[in-house]
Order: structure tokens, then sequence, then C-alpha cells
């Protein structure tokens, strides 16, 4: 795998993660939030490590079905397509 999509893949998985993060903590305070689309557009982009990581370690958005069970499908046609693109 070239090191440019490695560093993507690092850079694009951290911002979701740290995404989720402020996401969580301004629920708790009751201010402006972050969209739910601009989450799992940040997954669809690639960052669908870090969303499943801000997910179960913060507990965030782990009751909304279009994540419990989103962000696993969009990790597996990920998976499937650099599967398929590396073959």
């Amino acid at each position: 795998m070239p090191p440019v999509l490695i560093a993507y893949l690092i850079v694009i998985n951290l911002v979701t993660l740290f995404a989720f993060i402020i996401d969580k903590k301004k629920a708790k305070r009751s201010k402006w939030r972050i969209p739910e689309a601009t989450l799992l557009g940040l997954a669809v982009l690639g960052g669908s490590i870090g969303a499943w990581l801000g997910m179960r370690l913060w507990r965030h958005k782990t009751l909304h079905n279009k994540f419990r069970f989103g962000i696993p499908l969009i990790f597996l046609a990920q998976l499937a397509a650099a599967f398929f693109l590396l073959k």
C-alpha cells in the first residue's frame, strides 16, 4: 500500500475520532452539534475505524441504528473495495 494512502487513512481516522469526541462533549453540554451526516461522511471517506472507536470508547451514537449498523457496513464495504483494488 502506498505511503500516501497509509498517511491519509491515519489522518482521516484521527479526524473522525476527534469529531466523535467533540460531538459527545457538546452533547453533554447541550451545545451546537456536529451533524450526523458529517460524522457518517467522515466514515465513508475512510474514517470508519475512527468512527467505530469513537462510538465504543465514548459510548456515542451507539443507540442510533444508522451508526450501529452503518459504520460496520461502511467498514466492510471499504475492506471489500480495498481487497478488490489490491488484488
